[in-house]
């Protein structure tokens, strides 16, 4: 082989390497962690193809005080959109509630924001009589965060990673409850 080719080799090689480490390492410069598929049990949740920045976006939490995503800078955040009238959102609540316990609260959070424009204390008073008290209430008053994030349906869960950029979505209800769920979205949480 000639040294010109021989050259050429290398420079490719170097170029196929430095490549790689950028896939590997992110824009950030940071290692992703490998998420690994997740869960038959999780559908109809999908990964996103390339995890961006969640848009910055604000809801009402208690007393009318302005919540945003930001907040949560640091943890994982399972931002999930439902509506009272809704009967798989209503249903899926208090396995929202048990994955919030089974995940502790300085890595991992479930936000719920009723879509549905009612008030704060009316989404508060609803998640209380559905004895799911101890997941906060939000609501999106001005359909900001519908808006925001294309929902066409409910519920809509987007899973947030501790960098702030969208991990997956679900479009629908997947079974939160499901122990091979749990252990994944832990697994996340604790990546």
């Amino acid at each position: 082989m000639t040294k010109p080719r021989l050259l050429v080799l290398v420079i490719l090689g170097g170029v196929l390497l430095l490549s790689v480490l950028y896939w590997k390492m992110g824009p950030n410069g940071k290692a992703e962690a490998s998420l690994g598929a997740p869960p038959a049990a999780l559908t109809p949740f999908k990964l996103a193809k390339t995890p961006v920045a969640v848009p910055a976006v604000a809801f009402a939490g208690a007393g009318g005080a302005v919540q945003t995503l930001s907040a949560y800078k640091g943890k994982v955040v399972l931002l999930n959109l439902w509506a009272p009238w809704c009967g798989p959102c209503v249903k899926e609540l208090p396995a929202l509630a048990a994955l919030q316990k089974a995940i502790p609260a300085e890595k991992f959070v479930v936000v719920p924001v009723d879509v549905s424009r009612d008030a704060q204390p009316d989404a508060a008073a609803f998640l209380k009589s559905h004895g799911v008290a101890t997941l906060p209430a939000y609501v999106d008053s001005n359909a900001a965060v519908i808006r925001t994030f294309g929902a066409v349906g409910l519920p809509m869960t987007i899973l947030i990673g501790k960098d702030g950029r969208e991990i997956g979505r679900a479009e629908g209800a997947p079974d939160w409850s499901n122990p091979e769920v749990v252990a994944w979205i832990k697994a996340v949480a604790e990546g």
